[in-house]
């Protein structure tokens, strides 16, 4: 099977070949893999058996898809949002509407004007349609997009003392990530629309459900409504203990929810695949806290065909990837233990390698 067909039969609950992949690698983890496969470090996902290809249109690529060599280096984005690398990742030092009063906030233009320049980085992705599972990412949509331009202390006040205004920002964000989808999928043919805020913590949810039932959900189903107008699955990515809200999730339309952060009360992989398998497929479960970094290649592959084999109870409706990113600290025999109970062995990995050292000499 072609990744495409092998996603696209996961997500149907129709027999595959072996079960579809989309693993995200700690920077750190990508070299050193590069290193090992001696390939480039942009090819780690190609040799991994990634069947999934998308990128950032939306924030998100301002936050980890612009990539410094040094630490303190910076850059602003289109928003006016200013990003510092502190270790491996980007992170916001200055929020351009963290004193903005009201009448500020709502004076605030959204970067429309370069919609053409986010979008364009589809295009790489877009040739590879053939072969691959295509999305595009257009989170963050609604409340993260929000903090971003504004802090979280001041984005939890304005949802407790001025939810009126903090629901027509809300929705300003939300009305960015319709348009940026909407002219997505018009200008490429993609497979799947991915859509994402982080509104959960690793105990529970960083505001009431009533709370995001009221000021979240209703512009996040807009966003949703894109995809489902065009007749494609939507992702949705959240961190975190978000069980409270996964009926809202269904109810709006979403089809696949990521990461599913194994530890998080009420996330376990397989209650949840019980419970809302039939109405949600699942990307992630592996636990990156404690089972990749410190288990043994046994207690990987063990847990992992475990998680596999529950996941895919009804013949499908997952793919494989970590509940976060793979950490640095992960012994590469764990790394390989784990691909080879997904049916792809390390000598498969070598082979896809050796493929792509021949490919760019």
């Amino acid at each position: 099977m072609t990744s495409k067909e092998r996603v696209h039969a996961a997500l149907q609950r129709r027999p595959t070949d072996r079960v579809p992949i989309f693993m995200w690698f700690h920077p750190s983890t990508t070299r050193r893999l590069a290193g090992l496969l001696e390939i480039p470090p942009d090819d780690v996902a190609e040799a991994m058996g990634n069947d999934v290809r998308q990128t950032w249109v939306n924030n998100n690529y301002a936050m980890e898809g612009i990539v410094h060599e040094h630490e303190g280096e910076s850059h602003v984005d289109y928003w006016g949002i200013k990003w510092e690398k502190q270790g491996e990742f980007n992170q916001i030092v200055h929020f351009p509407l963290a004193r903005a009063s009201s009448e500020e906030l709502l004076a605030y233009q959204f970067p429309i004007y370069c919609r053409d320049a986010l979008l364009i980085r589809m295009q790489p992705v877009g040739a590879q349609r053939d072969a691959y599972f295509i999305g595009v990412d257009v989170s963050p949509c609604v409340f993260e997009m929000y903090w971003r331009l504004r802090g979280m202390e001041q984005t939890i006040g304005d949802l407790a003392e001025q939810p009126d205004i903090a629901d027509a920002m809300l929705g300003r964000c939300a009305d960015f990530a319709v348009a940026l989808s909407q002219a997505a999928l018009d200008r490429f043919d993609v497979d799947w629309l991915w859509t994402g805020d982080d509104v959960a913590g690793q105990q529970t949810m960083i505001m009431s459900p009533a709370l995001w039932r009221a000021l979240i959900k209703p512009h996040l189903k807009r966003v949703v409504d894109v995809g489902i107008a065009r007749g494609l699955p939507v992702a949705y990515h959240c961190c975190g203990a978000l069980r409270p809200i996964i009926p809202d999730l269904i109810e709006i339309g979403v089809d696949v929810l990521n990461p599913v952060q194994y530890g998080c009360p009420g996330m376990d992989p397989l209650e949840l695949k019980r419970e809302f398998g039939e109405d949600l497929a699942f990307m992630g479960g592996v636990d990156t806290h404690h089972l990749l970094p410190h288990g043994n290649a046994d207690e990987v592959r063990r847990e992992t065909a475990r998680l596999i084999e529950g996941m895919t109870t009804d013949g499908g409706g997952y793919i494989l990837a970590a509940s976060h990113t793979v950490p640095p600290e992960t012994p590469d025999q764990n790394i390989f233990a784990m691909y080879a109970e997904a049916g792809l062995s390390k000598e498969e990995i070598s082979d896809r390698a050796a493929a792509i050292r021949r490919r760019t000499r």
